[in-house]
């Protein structure tokens, strides 16, 4: 039952109450309170009803606090996700919780030998169908030629004992859209990570993707045309777009990408579907545009960004028409001057690079230097190492605009060192947090504001300082934040730690130092041994 289906339906304050399993006063304190309640549809009667289907918009964007959630109740339940639950008999969080069973403990019993990244893309492919047409899942099970009509599924081969099963598993279960986006997440997060073992692409981390897209948004708001050259699974877009509804804006009427390949493509489309109701078609790119230079038309974007591949030498390439600032040796570069190709005149661009590419000498200085020079550079953000799963690779964004687009007397670059900023999340890796988010959007849409009002940016000591391009020339061009912003403070060099986590660290390290010298010794006595059998 969809949620318009509820329309004919009428509930009193009592019913509502239970229904969203609160006390009979807490419906009354909502009324009293909140303006935009429902009204009743008969008020003044003696038992006064509301429409079920605007008592459900209204819950649905009102959270469960945590100390109140129920048993069993995912962090992030609505009350309108108990609201619908007892409208329809069933239960709140149904729909995660299903998704969570079939990804984890159920999932090797259901895949049997399909590989665990083709298992979760079909979870995802089901759970979309779930979301946008839960009237269409039975159908779409039952005949192969509307599933593949209507839904473009992940493999034109037939599972079908594990189409049955999940249809049948989820086809039971309903939420809200809210829930149905973090049960599709859920599912993402755990195919991407499957799919980059297996030697598929790279995903940009969440807060990474947030920062950039935040960043963009804040400095070029009425964006209509928003691109993404390498679209890996869609994030930086959706991202994007997560910010313009933040600041109050629409959806672009021109949002799209390329992608590596055929699978990418069609986790790309289900995450615009699913977060944005969008229908995206994106086309196929190759791992450098230099093999592809006429791909996208020059000068056309508004809004760019992109997480490319990179650490890639080019050889036997011809140079292409956009190769204005030096020829590129390495695929950063010929990302970079591509990303710069196609920027509309008030547009801008984020591009996800190595920290090297910021400072490494030879043809790398030499682009660098002819994009500084030219105007392109405007903003440069290095971000902690371990934002990744499975590399510590350290990154940096670049901020690019068109060359041209702004004619300074005194041009400069903003450098911002976020790579103090972080906690941890596992051993291995990090996240930003949002206060973190924050800072270094908050940096750079400061420092635009500024430059647009013709007033000077202070900068923020040990995070962001504004430097004009002849101190970067005297410096090799490099655009390395952490040549420009000194640090501040005895322990600025380093992540914040509490005492608890110093201790467990040389708890971990002196645990490591034992059995390292405890295999020494065997590798000792083990050679000794050796040596005694041949005499020596």
């Amino acid at each position: 039952m969809t949620d318009s289906e509820f329309a004919g339906v009428l509930v009193s304050r009592p019913d509502i109450a239970r229904l969203a399993r609160v006390k009979r006063p807490a419906v009354t304190n909502w009324e009293r309170r909140h303006a935009d309640f429902p009204p009743p549809v008969d008020s003044g009667a003696e038992v006064e009803r509301f429409r079920a289907d605007e008592v459900l918009a209204w819950l649905s964007g009102r959270r469960v606090s945590a100390n109140a959630l129920l048993p069993g109740e995912p962090v992030g339940t609505t009350y309108g996700d108990r609201f619908r639950a007892g409208l329809t008999g069933g239960k709140a969080g149904g729909l995660l919780r299903t998704v969570e069973r079939l990804a984890g403990p159920e999932a090797d019993r259901l895949r049997g030998p399909m590989p665990v990244d083709r298992y979760l893309e079909w979870l995802l492919h089901f759970v979309v169908i779930q979301i946008v047409e839960p009237d269409s899942m039975t159908k779409a099970v039952d005949s192969w030629g509307v599933m593949v009509r209507d839904h473009d599924p992940p493999e034109t081969t037939v599972p079908r004992r594990l189409l049955a099963e999940l249809a049948d598993r989820l086809g039971s279960t309903g939420g809200s859209a809210q829930e149905g986006r973090a049960a599709f997440d859920h599912v993402l997060v755990l195919w991407r990570a499957a799919h980059a073992r297996e030697g598929g692409a790279f995903f940009t981390p969440s807060s990474v993707s947030r920062v950039m897209a935040g960043a963009l948004a804040a400095v070029r708001p009425g964006a209509a045309r928003v691109h993404d050259p390498y679209g890996r699974a869609g994030e930086l877009l959706v991202a994007y777009l997560d910010a313009v509804a933040a600041h109050g804006g629409s959806v672009p009427p021109q949002v799209g990408g390329r992608v590596p390949g055929i699978r990418e493509r069609q986790v790309a489309q289900m995450n615009l579907r699913v977060h944005h109701g969008l229908t995206v078609r994106f086309g196929e790119g190759p791992v450098t545009p230099a093999l592809a230079p006429f791909a996208d038309p020059s000068g056309t974007f508004d809004v760019l960004l992109t997480n490319p591949p990179f650490g890639r030498l080019l050889e036997d390439v011809e140079p292409p028409p956009y190769w204005n600032y030096g020829t590129a040796r390495r695929t950063e570069f010929d990302w970079l001057q591509y990303a710069v190709s196609l920027i509309a005149p008030e547009g801008r661009a984020a591009v996800l690079m190595p920290a090297g590419a910021s400072f490494n000498g030879g043809a790398a200085e030499r682009v660098r230097a002819g994009l500084v020079e030219a105007g392109a550079v405007e903003c440069m953000i290095a971000l902690p190492a371990g934002l990744f799963t499975l590399t510590a690779v350290k990154t940096q964004i670049w901020f690019l605009r068109a060359p041209g687009s702004e004619r300074a007397a005194d041009p400069e670059v903003l450098f911002v060192a976020g790579e103090h900023l972080g906690h941890r999340l596992t051993r291995t890796q990090w996240a930003l947090t949002d206060d973190d988010i924050a800072r270094l959007v908050g940096e750079y849409a400061s420092w635009h504001t500024a430059r647009v009002a013709g007033r000077s940016f202070a900068g923020d000591p040990g995070l962001s300082r504004v430097v004009k391009v002849p101190d970067i020339a005297a410096h090799g061009h490099s655009l390395d934040p952490s040549m420009y912003v000194r640090p501040t403070g005895p322990a600025s060099g380093a992540r914040a730690t509490d005492p608890a986590e110093t201790r467990d660290r040389l708890a971990r390290l002196t645990e490591e130092i034992a059995t390292l010298h405890g295999r020494a010794e065997a590798a000792d006595a083990e050679a000794a041994r050796w040596l005694r059998r041949y005499g020596l």
